[in-house]
């Protein structure tokens, strides 16, 4: 708890002081809020600084505050960003609607804390729509009912009520739509709504006029009442069931942003820091810089990216590597936001906050996919700009026809042809099909440990039939751990581990901490050692127990002239599998023996050979490109079943490989993790970075694998090619149901069957069409990745 109180302000003559949360210049005696801390009052500008500093004070009082406003500045000196989520090219600071089609702008976040305004507005513009609409309906729908309304008030009444109640919908509810409309229009951009805002401005204006100006009709179009046909329920009908879709629409986007606020619910709110006081108290998470002391107790949650400092404990890392079992942390090991501390409690120094953590990275690359467009999508914008004008002409052609040809009242039948015309061909199934599905998809493979930064990168692993592979920390653990122990004749296992581990736990050789994991693991007691030497490209020297142990490879060995010839060919067979062989040797009364070898090796993946076979089955070639030697390349490479090795390759030399594949017209995916593999990650036409490896391979590569192993390629895979599928079924629904529509809309059935469509009836159908778009792109949520597929 805070040594805190709340008090009153004293009827003392007038002064100032600074509110240390905002700057303010507070004047003292006002009844201001107040609070003491540590012995001193401070005095605020109104309740919410006062919480904000009661809530943390040393934030506000060590700088850290002021620190935290220069760091958001530089990382957002605009403000958040909002993009177009049908144009994502489309990107400003702040709020506002998009110049292309005139859709309201969204957080480029993906999520936001704030109300989805649009969804509100356009939930209140469907209900005025509907409540409109059923009246409307009763009014025109009674009569072929047995429900006489129209007889009950008077044909001139009714046409006057359906006017009123037309007219809110039309003018104030559908504003949206024309405005989008005309920004259509004004940008040459055509789209739906152009569609809309024709079809929905032609039937109002035209009955408006019916309306209230009928004497510039011929009386041989008006009825046995007298009046002229009015359409003002169409209008409004089309306006509810174009609202009815967006709103499913809008909804729908809504849950597509379940991953990312399930990932967002991994960090806590809160973090408890020590300050270099040694005060410890819960502080509000985005409070937290780098360099801040935090304790982690047992059971909560690691609260942003740091190291241990002291302490330790077990912590489930399966946010970052997939994996269930908890891994040990000490003094000097990373931790990662998000992560769950297990049993024990430990200090850690933040050194990645806010923006920078693993998690918020995670967050970015997935809401950042969800705005990306595959280049199908081009297909699809190309076309709709050809549709709209061909939907135009096609509408005039049949007002025109009819007009001529038409049974009478020919103008009247020529109207609804030609209005339903423009509405069924709104194509807002078309503008639904690709963006549904990808952002459908890219939850699912978040859900699933594949992070999808682009959904170009998607939509080419799908034909990807070439994939280059790094060997360490891709097709092996990455991480070298002894293999073989071969004692010579006359020793044994323990005694030669025993000796090689005491020598090692002085060296600081890449290949010591497996030699002492392994005697550990064994449980084997070492003793001291003396005048510990590391002689350079050879190995180490110490005395051990009065006698010089030399432990390194075959040319140190044997200049101590010990005969090395008993495990000569088990020391060849080793290297041959591309393991290190290193020899022990120990010296006693001027004479060197042979106690044995230990061989390490980076190990094989276990899944690895079963997910390169999976691989080979779908028809992928597997190219490995490593830096490592040529005999350990092939070695690993024979174990696998991989088809083409390139040993001892640079960062350069990747990249090349990469681009000598494509300009050989292969389609080449690239999957490594280190720092060395950036460049041919960016160069692939699809990037897959394992999640384990290096920040900067993650940002290069297109897709993250957060497992980090060739299981998730397929994984990937099977979400690319079902994604893919599903757009192409979208597009296919789409553009056929356009197809038909149309011609059926313009009355192509009326000579044979007598059949034509009404605005009504063309508006509820574009709706469904809609619908039917979004419901198969929400089927990609169940998609069943492990198995290849549903």
């Amino acid at each position: 708890m805070h040594d805190t109180a709340v008090r009153p302000a004293e009827p003392t003559a007038e002064t100032t002081t600074t509110d240390p949360v905002c700057g303010m210049s507070v004047p003292l005696g006002r009844g201001k809020p107040s609070l003491s801390y540590k012995g001193t009052d401070y005095h605020f500008c109104s309740s919410g600084c006062h919480d904000r500093f009661e809530g943390d004070p040393w934030f506000y009082l060590s700088g850290n505050s002021a620190r935290k406003k220069a760091r958001d500045a530089e990382q957002s000196p605009g403000g958040a960003l909002f993009s177009c989520p049908m144009d994502p090219e489309i990107v400003q600071e702040g709020p506002g609607t998009c110049p292309i089609c005139g859709m309201a702008l969204e957080p480029m976040s993906g999520v936001s804390d704030e109300p989805n305004h649009e969804l509100i507005d356009f939930g209140r513009r469907l209900r005025v729509s509907a409540l409109a609409a059923v009246p409307l309906l009763i009014l025109t729908m009674g009569p072929m009912l047995g429900v006489p309304v129209r007889s009950w008030i008077g044909e001139g009444l009714a046409i006057y009520l359906e006017a009123l109640l037309a007219t809110p919908v039309v003018l104030w509810a559908a504003q949206p739509f024309f405005r989008r409309g005309w920004t259509s229009l004004v940008t040459r951009k055509f789209n739906m709504w152009t569609l809309i805002m024709i079809g929905v401005g032609a039937a109002y204006l035209y009955s408006m006029v019916a309306a209230f100006l009928p004497f510039l009709f011929p009386e041989t179009l008006k009825g046995g009442s007298g009046h002229m046909p009015v359409y003002f329920e169409a209008a409004v009908v089309i306006v509810a069931l174009v609202f009815v879709g967006q709103v499913l629409e809008l909804r729908a986007r809504e849950r597509t942003g379940d991953a990312i606020r399930a990932l967002l619910d991994l960090a806590p709110k809160t973090a408890r820091r020590i300050t270099p006081a040694g005060d410890e108290y819960d502080a509000p998470l985005e409070n937290i810089l780098a360099g801040d002391r935090l304790r982690v107790r047992p059971g909560e949650a690691v609260p942003v990216d740091g190291v241990v400092v002291d302490g330790g404990s077990s912590v489930d890392e399966s946010l970052v590597t997939g994996e269930p079992v908890p891994v040990e942390k000490a003094s000097g090991d990373k931790v990662t936001g998000g992560t769950l501390n297990k049993t024990g409690s430990f200090v850690m120094e933040a050194k990645l906050v806010g923006a920078d953590t693993m998690l918020s990275r995670i967050v970015d690359m997935v809401s950042s996919a969800q705005r990306s467009r595959a280049p199908i999508q081009g297909l699809a914008d190309r076309v709709a700009t050809y549709f709209v004008p061909a939907v135009v002409g096609a509408a005039v052609l049949a007002f025109a026809v009819w007009l001529a040809v038409g049974p009478s009242p020919s103008l009247v039948h020529a109207i609804i042809a030609a209005v339903s015309v423009l509405i069924i061909a709104c194509p807002c199934a078309l503008g639904l099909a690709t963006p549904m599905s990808i952002m459908t998809a890219t939850g699912r493979g978040a859900q699933a440990g594949v992070l999808v930064k682009t959904a170009e990168a998607l939509e080419r692993l799908a034909s990807v039939d070439t994939l280059v592979i790094d060997k360490t920390g891709t097709l092996t653990e990455g991480k070298p751990s002894v293999s073989e122990v071969v004692p010579a004749p006359g020793s044994t296992e323990d005694d030669l581990l025993r000796l090689a581990a005491a020598l090692e736990k002085g060296s600081e050789h890449p290949l010591a901490e497996s030699i002492l994991e392994e005697a550990a693991r064994r449980g084997l007691d070492l003793p001291e050692t003396n005048g510990f030497e590391a002689v350079t490209g050879k190995g180490v020297r110490a005395l051990v127990e009065g006698n010089e142990i030399l432990f390194g490879n075959a040319a140190f060995a044997a200049e101590t002239g010990a005969d090395l010839s008993d495990l000569a060919d088990r020391a060849g067979e080793l290297a041959e599998l591309g393991k290190t062989v290193m020899h022990l040797v120990r010296k006693s009364g001027g004479t060197a023996q042979l106690i044995g070898l230990v061989a390490v090796a980076d190990p094989v993946k276990p899944n690895a050979r079963a997910a390169i076979d999976a691989l080979h089955e779908d028809g992928i070639r597997i190219v490995m490109a490593t830096g490592d030697a040529p005999r350990t390349a092939a070695a690993v490479a024979g174990a696998l079943g991989i088809d083409e090795v390139h040993a001892g390759v640079l960062p350069a030399g990747k990249k090349q490989l990469i681009e000598d594949l494509r300009a050989g017209g292969r389609v080449v995916a690239m999957a490594g993790d280190g720092v060395n593999d950036a460049p041919a990650l960016a160069a692939a036409d699809v990037g897959l970075a394992m999640g384990t490896g290096a920040d900067v391979a993650v940002e290069s590569a297109g897709l993250t694998l957060l497992k980090g192993d060739l299981e998730g390629i397929r994984r990937a895979r099977t979400l690319a090619r079902e994604t893919v599928r599903n757009i192409r079924q979208n597009l296919f629904f789409a553009f056929v149901y356009n197809a038909v529509g149309v011609p059926v809309a313009a009355g192509l059935l009326y000579p044979v069957f007598g059949i034509l469509l009404s605005p009504m009836l063309a508006a509820l159908a574009m709706s469904l069409s809609s619908i039917s778009v979004v419901g198969n792109a929400l089927r990609l949520r169940g998609l069943d990745l492990e198995k290849g597929g549903r």
